[in-house]
């Protein structure tokens, strides 16, 4: 009976190491599944952040170009100390990429924005924005009142955990490879 005992004891003992073994394996792959999840979170959080920052500009882009229409020189609202890049005057291609860039988070990559305005001072939309007068789109008379000031931002996106893989094409409007992110804001100048 004692010698029974002992049998058992070791047979308990050589279990317990075997089960230790497959509580490490089950812990590896519970542990890749969390930190999966964890990474994946944390990606598409900041993706859906991104795309948050993008739908803002465009909006904000949009609502400056308007506001700084042809005629906002003629009463001094328009001098260089309130514009984005230092210019007095109407809106220009250069000043609404100034301004995007200039409210854009240090966490957002501002060297792969595209940023496309159109409407704004010596520019044309291609193709027309729909519903806006034919007079205005010629690039004499962008900018004036009553026209449509459209700004069209996107981001190429890329993953920092590789989940889903890197793309290596460039889709438009973006420049340069990745998930493209657009948003696109059209608004009537109103001075």
């Amino acid at each position: 009976m004692l010698r029974d005992f002992g049998l058992h004891i070791r047979a308990a003992v050589s279990r317990r190491r075997a089960e230790r073994g497959a509580s490490l394996v089950e812990y590896a792959f519970v542990v890749i599944l969390f930190l999966s999840l964890i990474f994946g979170i944390s990606g598409f959080g900041h993706a859906l952040f991104i795309y948050h920052h993008l739908n803002n500009a465009a909006k904000e882009a949009t609502r400056y170009a308007a506001v700084r229409g042809l005629n906002c020189g003629s009463d001094s609202s328009c001098t260089a100390t309130n514009s984005a890049s230092g210019i007095s005057g109407p809106t220009t291609v250069a000043d609404v990429q100034a301004y995007v860039r200039s409210i854009t988070p240090s966490s957002i990559d501002s060297s792969q924005l595209t940023i496309l305005p159109c409407g704004v001072s010596g520019t044309v939309c291609s193709p027309p924005i729909t519903g806006a007068a034919d007079a205005c789109n010629t690039a004499a008379t962008a900018n004036q009142r009553g026209c449509t000031a459209q700004v069209q931002v996107a981001y190429a996106y890329n993953f920092i955990f590789p989940l889903i893989p890197a793309v290596t094409t460039i889709t438009s409007p973006c420049t340069q490879p990745g998930f493209c992110m657009s948003s696109t804001s059209d608004m009537i100048i109103v001075h």
